[in-house]
């Protein structure tokens, strides 16, 4: 148990929060600035990516996440369409601008036509970089997919290790299993604050403190993570009468912080799938066994459902009832990245459910460089009151 005062723990927590603020705006670290027992950085793109694979052979995981708001398209739109959603075009740029000259290497995946491309961009303008694609099965419901995955896996870890210099032998990824496994396990129970007490930890505050996860290792946000939940626990906060609300859409591209504000402003978000990549296993991988079949058993039988995978046994209307019920959530704001087929396909499915079985919703569209957001805070409190009248 702590000893700290409640004070004390507010200002540990305010300087954590600072910090993951910061991180989420640094740029990849280059090789002199890397921790102990890393050779170097390897990038990936959202969805999921198995980072023990990297990890095990001393290459750091960074979540190549867009450029967000303040990114200055100049060198993209000279290799891709305008009509290309703007996660993909601000990574090119990022890649074009220099920013990303410290990536060892970059790894996408086919989760849409836009993100399949970018593997071969990458190539081809980065030829120094490693430049993979990692096929994972769109449809998992078929006998041969984890015997797939774990070829795919061992397949990418040939790469890494000879990209890193370095053997990921089978007990270097079991030790990096273990690693994740409680990575997992502490933003499940930053999740459970979010549920149980959502007055104690916002959505911008949880999303901060889980991106940090993309510029540092992971047994750092293990300690980190370890620190900040006592601090959120004790803090003393009042409820305030704000709705509870899930948050879906931002499974990829990233919405600006402004607008996870203006929406933490008016309802409380009690759960959402942002970063669901660093939470797309939902249980342990065992730590005993081949460590890759068990990462792509994982893959299977331990996952989130998302917009990008096809799963018979997790449903599109299914996993969002499901979040809504176990939240214990009053409503939902059902979002979708400007010119995102899987996000956009996904909410006009959302909304003719939450029509059916009449469950209250807000449809929010965003975009990464969005600077603007008074209208959208006028649509969500007008959304929030109404919930408020209607339960009164």
């Amino acid at each position: 148990m702590s000893t700290e005062s409640p004070k004390d723990l507010e200002s540990e927590l305010d300087e954590i929060l600072d910090h993951c603020n910061a991180l989420r705006q640094a740029p990849v670290p280059d090789d002199a600035s890397l921790p102990d027992g890393y050779t170097g950085t390897l990038g990936h793109f959202p969805v999921y990516f198995p980072e023990e694979l990297a990890h095990s052979a001393g290459l750091l995981p960074v979540g190549i996440l867009g450029g967000g708001n303040k990114l200055e398209l100049k060198h993209a739109d000279a290799h891709m369409g305008s009509f290309v959603c703007s996660i993909c075009r601000s990574t090119t740029e990022l890649g074009l601008s220099g920013a990303l000259k410290n990536l060892a290497g970059f790894v996408t995946h086919p989760i849409c036509d836009a993100a399949k491309h970018l593997g071969g961009i990458w190539a081809r303008n980065f030829p120094e970089q490693l430049a993979q694609i990692l096929y994972l099965p769109q449809n998992v419901n078929t006998p041969g997919a984890v015997r797939f995955i774990a070829a795919e896996y061992q397949r990418l870890r040939g790469e890494l290790e000879k990209k890193a210099g370095r053997a990921s032998d089978d007990e270097r990824l079991r030790a990096s299993i273990g690693i994740y496994n409680r990575n997992r396990a502490l933003l499940r129970e930053l999740y459970a604050i979010r549920r149980d007490e959502p007055w104690k930890l916002s959505c911008t505050e949880s999303y901060l403190l889980a991106r940090a996860r993309t510029r540092i290792p992971a047994e750092e946000h293990n300690a980190l993570l370890e620190r900040a939940i006592p601090a959120i626990r004790a803090r003393s906060r009042q409820a305030q009468d704000k709705p509870r609300v899930v948050f879906v859409g931002g499974f990829c591209e990233q919405p600006p912080l402004e607008m996870l504000e203006a929406i933490d402003d008016n309802c409380y978000v009690v759960d959402d799938d942002l970063l669901v990549g660093l939470r797309w296993i939902t249980s342990d991988v065992p730590e005993t066994g081949d460590p890759v079949r068990a990462l792509a058993e994982s893959f299977v039988e331990r996952s989130a459902a998302s917009p990008v995978q096809h799963d018979e046994r997790k449903t599109k209307e299914g996993y969002l009832m499901e979040m809504l019920r176990s939240s214990r959530a009053d409503a939902a704001i059902v979002t979708a990245a400007k010119f995102c087929e899987p996000g956009l396909d996904e909410q006009v499915a959302w909304s003719k459910h939450l029509d059916h079985v009449g469950v209250q919703y807000l449809v929010l569209e965003f975009e990464e460089k969005m600077t603007s957001f008074e209208q959208m805070a006028m649509q969500l409190e007008t959304f929030a009151e109404s919930l408020l009248f209607a339960t009164a």
